[in-house]
């Protein structure tokens, strides 16, 4: 008997040794874009889970899914909060003037293309101009939206009173009625600067959210009752408590970590960064005003980007308007998390608003219009320099 359980634990060790030789360990807090903030109180912890709950949904016919749509849940566009990939890319459509979309009443402004059975997607109309986008990270992205008015402002030049061929500018838009303005905001006219989307053209993570509730899903809430197929108002598909706990998830995500910060290529590549004044509008250091959420208070943050909307030159024109937004501008994006890309989109770079560059170097050297000039700076470099910017950039 005694031969039997030493047999036995010599089989259950032989196991164990077994199961840790293959079973991956988790990766590194540094190789995922997912988790929480550092300093959530126990509460906001939970909320924190319960908006995970919410991101993660599929949503079905049963639950309200469509009838028209583009995904069936937050994470099909957005996997381990990384970017999207472009089967997930969506597609939106307007004009290129400024008179607002003129196409709302016939689809607008994003495409659906697919429906539940028995209905049938949507198509572009006749004589629409239309963009495709691909999703964006999510991480930090509480970070930028505690970031004041004030400090936007301050980044802007519309005029270029510096000469330096740059003049950022803030996109400002009459937002929704339920959103709820900053403290500090500033009015424009009865117009707002907003700072989410590709062109900047939501307000907030709420405003954001309801948007991609309804026109991605087909799910409606109290905030936005539209039903995308008929146009008509109906019941809402989603609580108030699961849109807050969402957009609470997105605030609370937490800003992406470094990877080999002090090698000593990435410093050299840090440094020519701002040589050839890529971080003048990819600013690298923010900070954050007041915020309710004490882990976003009064933080100083590294996102590399302005928040504000450049002219990209003709190149990356797509035609398209929203807000104050020409159809050659672009909010700049952050690029933190830029290294982890290929994590979300199958090992591969999918790059600027469509995804087309396939690699940093690609999107880099698209850059036009008020880039123009550091992407010369550039081009200028040597072999060497050009690898420890890129060397920097995959770091973030």
């Amino acid at each position: 008997m005694r031969s039997r359980i030493l047999v036995a634990l010599a089989f259950m060790a032989f196991l164990g040794q077994a199961c840790n030789k293959t079973i991956p360990g988790s990766p590194a807090e540094n190789e995922v874009l997912d988790g929480p903030l550092e300093g959530l109180s126990h509460s906001e912890n939970i909320q924190f889970l319960k908006g995970d709950i919410a991101f993660t949904e599929v949503f079905t016919t049963e639950k309200g899914l469509g009838p028209l749509f583009v995904a069936n849940s937050c994470i099909s566009c957005h996997a381990g909060d990384g970017k999207g990939h472009p089967f997930t890319t969506l597609t939106r459509f307007g004009q290129p003037d400024e008179l607002g979309n003129l196409y709302l009443q016939l689809g607008g402004p994003q495409l659906q293309n697919r429906a539940i059975p028995g209905y049938t997607p949507e198509v572009i109309p006749a004589g629409a101009t239309s963009t495709n986008l691909t999703p964006p990270m999510n991480t930090g992205l509480g970070f930028l939206d505690a970031v004041s008015d004030e400090d936007l402002i301050a980044l802007s030049d519309p005029d270029d009173l510096d000469g330096d061929g740059i003049s950022g500018v803030p996109n400002w838009i009459s937002p929704p009625d339920y959103v709820q303005l900053r403290e500090g905001a500033i009015d424009e006219n009865g117009k707002y600067i907003h700072r989410f989307g590709k062109k900047a053209a939501a307000y907030d993570l709420l405003h954001q959210s309801v948007n991609a509730y309804n026109q991605d899903m087909g799910i409606t809430s109290t905030y936005d009752r539209k039903d995308t197929y008929t146009g008509l108002n109906i019941e809402p598909e989603v609580t108030d408590n699961t849109l807050n706990d969402l957009v609470f998830y997105l605030k609370t995500l937490k800003a992406p970590l470094r990877r080999s910060p002090d090698a000593a290529n990435v410093l050299r590549g840090e440094l020519l960064f701002a040589d050839v004044q890529c971080a003048s509008c990819h600013i690298p250091t923010m900070q954050t005003a007041y915020s309710p959420i004490e882990a976003l208070s009064e933080k100083v943050f590294h996102p590399y980007t302005d928040l504000l909307l450049h002219d990209m030159g003709p190149g990356l024109d797509d035609g398209y308007t929203e807000g104050n937004a020409s159809t050659a501008e672009w909010k700049t994006p952050a690029l933190w998390g830029l290294g982890l890309a290929p994590m979300s989109q199958g090992g591969e770079y999918f790059l600027l608003h469509d995804g087309r560059a396939r690699s940093i170097e690609e999107a880099i050297l698209a850059h036009g219009g008020e880039a123009e000039n550091s992407r010369s700076m550039y081009e200028a470099l040597s072999a060497s320099d050009k690898e420890a910017i890129l060397e920097f950039l995959e770091s973030l």
